[in-house]
């Protein structure tokens, strides 16, 4: 095992020691609800899109802020559950995206734009074209992952183990 793998693989033991049963009663774990979202018909799929939370106990805490306050790294854990439909043919697929993920955040980023993702999937991730190193589409992750994300929300995803779909491509069918 390479070092670098090791050293996530560590750090996502430590992680997941901080169960959401116990993230519910202590430690400063907040609720961290995940929308709803639509992506227009060629955004991410060939069709329009709906995703929809059905079950959604996820929970954020605060690990380490910068000087200014601002959050430097955080970690999310808890149970995730998504209907993702194809509005063209109202074919819907559940997807399990209750992974683990530690996000670190560059000064002044957010989830979306300058932070890297080391995450346990399941998780969902879109792209857009030209959008990252995946084509077009809304993927899931289950394995050990990294997601980088720079300035514009360009991402670069490292698998390290693990499996990949493209929702787009099952909706499809």
């Amino acid at each position: 095992m390479s070092k670098r793998l090791f050293f996530l693989a560590l750090l996502i033991t430590l992680l997941l020691g901080a169960t959401p049963a116990r993230a519910t009663t202590s430690g400063g774990w907040v609720p961290a609800p995940s929308a709803p979202f639509d992506a227009p018909a060629g955004t991410r799929c060939d069709f329009p899109v709906h995703a929809e939370p059905v079950l959604d106990e996820v929970k954020t805490r605060v690990l380490a802020r910068y000087s200014d306050g601002s959050t430097k790294r955080e970690a999310y854990v808890g149970d995730l559950i998504f209907d993702v439909t194809n509005l063209a043919t109202s074919r819907t697929i559940r997807v399990d995206i209750g992974g683990s993920a530690l996000v670190d955040y560059a000064r002044g980023g957010t989830l979306e734009t300058n932070s890297t993702w080391h995450l346990v999937g399941p998780a969902m991730f879109g792209f857009r074209e030209n959008g990252g190193n995946r084509p077009r589409g809304i993927y899931v992750f289950d394995g050990i992952f990294r997601v980088a994300f720079d300035a514009t929300g360009v991402k670069t995803v490292t698998r390290y183990q693990g499996i990949e779909r493209n929702l787009c491509e099952e909706l499809q069918r």
